[in-house]
Formats: C-alpha cells, sequence, structure tokens
C-alpha cells in the first residue's frame, strides 16, 4: 500500500497549501482522513438545537522530514479553550489516583520542598497540583479556560489564566523565578505552535530544574486503532522519537521515558536543559529509540497502515448497532468524552442507532453532542430505561465504568467497547 498524497482525493479539504508545524516542510501525505466534524467539546444545549453547526476536516498529515503526525490548525486555540471548556479533570477517580502518584514521586524523586517551584502547563481545575499545595510545596497553574482556572483557585490554587509560550515563560521567570519542575499532562499535543510552546518550556526551567510531558503515545495509537483520540483540540499525534527531536532542537535533552496505560496508552517524559542538566540519559530512552525505529516510525511507509484498521472498525460498529436496531434492543452510551464524539460522527451515529448517552459530569448534563445531536443524561438514566447494551465510549476507562455499573447485569445488560476491535463482554 502506498500513502496518499496531496494530488489524490482526500486534497479537497485543504484551502491552502500545508506545512508542518515544527520543522516548515511541506505537508502531502495522509495518515488517515476521518471526514468533517465538530469541535469535540462544543456540547449544545436544548436552544441551540436548531442552530448551524461548524464542521471542520479531520485530515490527518505526515510530515515526510521529521515524521511529526499533525492536524492543521482550522480553529484557533482561544476559540477551543478560552472561556468556558467542558472538560474537569476530577471527574475521573482513576485519574486523580494518577496525579498523586505521580506528585509522591517527583516530589521524592527530585527533592522538591518549600523552596522549590512546580508550575503546570493546562492545570485545568487544579487537581494535580492540589497535592503540591497540601504538601507546602509552591505551585503555579498555567490554564486558559475561565471556567477551570475559577474551579482550581477555589481549591486554593494559584492560577494564571493564559496560553502558555515564550511570551508567558518571561512572565512567569520575571514574576515568580525559575521553575523546578514543570508538569504538563496532555498538552503538548494541544498547542498548534509547537516551537513557542517547547521553546518556552526551555525558558522557564531552572537550570537544575526538570520537565515532564504526558501524552498519548503515537505507537500505542496506531497498535490500538485509537483513531477517536484524534479531534480538533489534539494538533499533534507524537512518537517518541519525533519528540526527542523537537526538544533538542530547543535546547532540553529527554533523559528518562516511563511508558504508561493512562489515556489508551501515553508517555511521560522527563527532559532537562542540554548545558547544565544533572541528569543521566537512562537505558528506556535508549530503548523506546529504538523499538519505534524498528517498528518503523522511522520510514514513512509504516504510517500508510493505519486507514485500513479504522475503516475496518467503522463498518464493524455499525453493523452491531444496526443488528441491535433491527432485533428490537436498545443501546445506550456511557460517557460523552471528546474521542466519543471523534467516533460518532465519523461512522454517522445518531439517535436512531444511539438513543442517548450518560456522563458523571453534571456541566453535560442536559446538553447533546456535537454533531450528533445524542443527548446526554445523568448516569441514573440507565437505570431508568434499562437498555439492553451500553455503549463504552472512554474504553480508557473500561475497567472503572463497568465497576459503577455492575448493577445492570440483573436486567441482563451487556457492555459494548468498540476500539481497538469492538468487543461485546458476557
Amino acid at each position: 500500500m502506498t500513502v496518499t498524497s496531496v494530488s489524490e482525493s482526500s486534497a479537497g479539504t485543504r484551502t491552502q497549501a500545508a506545512t508542518c508545524r515544527f520543522c516548515s516542510a511541506s505537508l502531502e501525505h495522509t495518515f488517515v482522513d476521518l471526514g468533517m466534524s465538530p469541535l469535540c467539546e462544543s456540547f449544545l444545549a436544548l436552544e441551540e438545537l436548531n442552530q448551524v453547526e461548524h464542521f471542520y476536516p479531520l485530515h490527518v498529515w505526515v510530515c515526510d522530514r521529521c515524521y511529526l503526525v499533525q492536524l492543521q490548525e482550522y480553529v484557533s486555540p482561544d476559540a477551543i479553550f478560552h472561556g468556558s471548556y467542558a472538560y474537569y479533570s476530577s471527574y475521573s477517580e482513576s485519574w486523580l489516583r494518577h496525579a498523586k502518584r505521580y506528585c509522591d514521586s517527583v516530589t521524592e524523586r527530585f527533592s522538591l520542598g518549600q523552596d522549590s517551584l512546580a508550575v503546570e502547563i493546562a492545570s485545568n481545575d487544579g487537581y494535580l497540583l492540589l497535592n503540591f499545595v497540601q504538601a507546602g510545596i509552591p505551585a503555579l497553574g498555567i490554564e486558559p479556560s475561565g471556567n477551570v482556572a475559577a474551579a482550581a483557585r477555589e481549591k486554593g490554587v494559584e492560577t494564571l489564566e493564559l496560553f502558555f509560550g515564550r511570551e508567558t515563560a518571561r512572565r512567569v521567570v520575571d514574576e515568580r523565578g525559575h521553575a523546578d519542575l514543570i508538569a504538563g499532562n496532555n498538552v503538548l499535543a494541544h498547542v498548534p505552535d509547537l516551537n513557542d510552546f517547547v521553546g518556552g518550556l526551555s525558558i522557564l526551567v531552572a537550570e537544575g530544574g526538570v520537565i515532564t510531558m504526558e501524552f498519548p503515545h503515537l505507537m500505542r495509537l496506531m497498535e490500538r486503532n485509537q483513531f477517536d483520540t484524534i479531534y480538533h483540540e489534539h494538533f499533534s499525534y507524537l512518537s517518541f522519537l519525533t519528540t526527542q527531536h523537537v526538544f533538542a532542537a530547543h535546547g532540553l535533552t529527554l533523559f528518562d521515558v516511563e511508558e504508561l496505560e493512562s489515556h489508551g496508552g501515553s508517555l511521560r517524559i522527563y527532559a532537562q536543559p542540554s548545558e547544565g542538566g544533572k541528569h543521566t540519559v537512562s537505558d528506556a530512552v535508549r530503548e523506546l529509540a529504538e523499538r519505534e525505529t524498528s517498528a518503523g516510525f522511522a520510514s514513512l511507509e509504516h504510517y500508510s497502515s493505519f486507514t485500513p484498521r479504522v475503516e475496518s472498525t467503522k463498518r464493524r460498529l455499525l453493523s452491531f448497532l444496526i443488528q441491535a436496531r433491527d432485533e428490537g434492543k436498545t443501546v445506550a452510551g456511557y460517557g460523552a468524552p471528546g474521542k466519543g464524539n471523534t467516533l460518532l460522527n465519523y461512522c454517522g451515529i445518531r439517535t436512531d442507532l444511539l438513543a442517548y448517552t450518560v456522563d458523571r459530569n453534571p456541566h453535560k448534563h442536559g446538553m447533546f453532542c456535537p454533531g450528533t445531536r445524542i443527548p446526554i443524561f445523568a448516569p441514573e438514566h440507565i437505570e431508568a430505561t434499562r437498555p439492553d447494551y451500553i455503549l463504552i465510549l472512554p474504553w480508557n476507562l473500561e475497567r472503572e465504568i463497568m465497576k459503577q455499573l455492575e448493577p445492570v447485569r440483573a436486567w441482563g445488560a451487556r457492555f459494548v467497547v468498540p476500539i481497538p476491535e469492538l468487543h461485546i463482554h458476557e
């Protein structure tokens, strides 16, 4: 199979020639094309259902020079994240535990204390930094979304309502000094100006300081067919090799890496200034770089293998939903995550196949999923309606959700997980 070029059928989605957001090479090769989709967190209120929705291409490219997999910037980050943003990290118990383990680990490993400064970029509602605050470690959040930044301040977490880049980094250094720890969970993929962001990290970090970033691992995305994690809020899809290259270009060395199961398979990288860093590069760094190279991530041809699996998953999910409908069975969703909205829109699923979904986040109750207009209720709605099948949209929380919903088995309901392949739990 050959990689689709810009001159072929998918090229019609482009309005101008695209260039790589890191190395500026022309983008000519398709990674996957998921059609048109609205912003995945732009939930609709009842009174908005008769209004026009804006759809944008979900056409993902791969750079043939640096192998950065990326989505063009069709909507500015300010339009996506500024103001009111629907995602609150604190509604996932497993994610809160993950954050607590991380804070305990880095506090001990890097000897953080009362004289240190911990900064989190895209700090959301303060769920992570609260651990440092409670331990007496000075902490600062940087978060562009006003509603979640306000929620963080209510918890006692100092938060600047700003986007991060070189300008913000200089402001923090002037006001607070350099950071001993900079943390960023699921933010590196969300920035369209990758060079400004990583350049900001190099400005803000102290000479002996450490940067940690967590982000979905492209290798796992491909292995596990996680195409639904592609949406307009995610501008980049990162391999370890490409991440190394990006950080090195800004004077930062990756000295350690951990492979995590969060979000379906993520990396946690540890970076330090290339000049003045005090940590030895670990064997894990060399091993993962070698493994990615062997898997083909330094070769353009490898990236062409993804589209066929994506298309197969779409056909299988639609076949299941259509058959369930023909048999008079009812299917409800659990969760209204961004990834779920990518899946529903790409597959063309509407209320005739999925009656509704539920979510623990009260900010989404009474709202409707973007594009598909599927209504969102509180989890108690499942008990009231007793569906035959429950489609788990945040599949990365599969075990947590199945445990929460164990009582549904009493009336014979079965759980359905769409990713990496359609699976029905007996």
